[in-house]
């Protein structure tokens, strides 16, 4: 079997990070949180356990809203939905996203898409995760140029969701609500600790047990590269056909 590809290294973390959920929610241009869904779901099916409902924003097959967004919003609201994935332009130390762009709000020197409902589901789903490929400091910033949605929240404050954990293409960090603070736990193979620190640019604390990033059994690849990729195709054939490519170079 072919040695694991950074992206199927991160589809299969997402996939550790949402076992116990019962719904999980992708939103649009996502296919590496939605991979992990489906190969969450794959798992379950194939040990027997419980189903995990899937809601992937744009799919036919795999997406059980007929109202878009807005059935989004409602379940999150309702407490329908377990977990989400959320990115941002920047991302700090205390969980704050920016997806608005860089510069003082409104005069920003790099405008981005917009917030759109991302502090409302930051706030609804109990089980937020973090994504984004590239870790840099300009991602990963002491402080956010404008706040599209809180990491924390004042006391008193009511929400019952927030930052779960942050993944990266080096590293996994878990984020503490109490601390409002980053824990990096898992530092991914071919990168060391030296480099998350000076690639991060906010400071984080650091695992007693931290370790490097396992490679997935042969069972969890064989799905992922099977019936995961199969279903993949159907809301993202690009990218379904760039991971076969990536995983071909990485053949022994």
């Amino acid at each position: 079997m072919s040695a694991v590809t950074l992206r199927e290294r991160l589809i299969v973390t997402i996939a550790s990070l949402l076992d116990g959920v019962r719904h999980v929610a992708v939103g649009a241009s996502s296919p590496i949180p939605a991979a992990a869904a489906m190969l969450l779901r794959a798992q379950k099916e194939a040990a027997g356990e419980p189903a995990v409902r899937l809601s992937i924003l744009g799919s036919v097959k795999h997406n059980f809203f007929t109202n878009g967004s807005a059935e989004l919003f409602d379940c999150a609201g309702q407490g329908r939905i377990d977990a989400f994935f959320l990115g941002g332009g920047q991302i700090d130390g205390q969980g704050n996203i920016n997806l608005v762009g860089v510069g003082d709000y409104p005069a920003s020197k790099v405008r981005w898409p917009g917030s759109f409902g991302s502090a409302y589901l930051y706030f609804a789903v109990p089980r937020v995760i973090l994504f984004r490929e590239e870790h840099s400091p300009r991602v990963f910033v002491e402080k956010v140029d404008f706040i599209s949605a809180p990491g924390t929240s004042e006391p008193g404050v009511y929400r019952k969701g927030g930052p779960y954990a942050l993944l990266t293409g080096m590293a996994l960090f878990m984020f503490n609500p109490e601390r409002a603070r980053f824990r990096l736990v898992k530092v991914h193979p071919g990168h060391t600790l030296e480099e998350v620190k000076a690639a991060t640019g906010f400071e984080f604390d650091i695992d007693e047990g931290l370790i490097e990033t396992p490679d997935p059994d042969a069972a969890t690849l064989a799905l992922l590269r099977g019936r995961v990729l199969d279903e993949l195709r159907e809301t993202y054939p690009d990218f379904a056909s760039q991971l076969m490519k990536e995983i071909a170079v990485h053949a022994d």
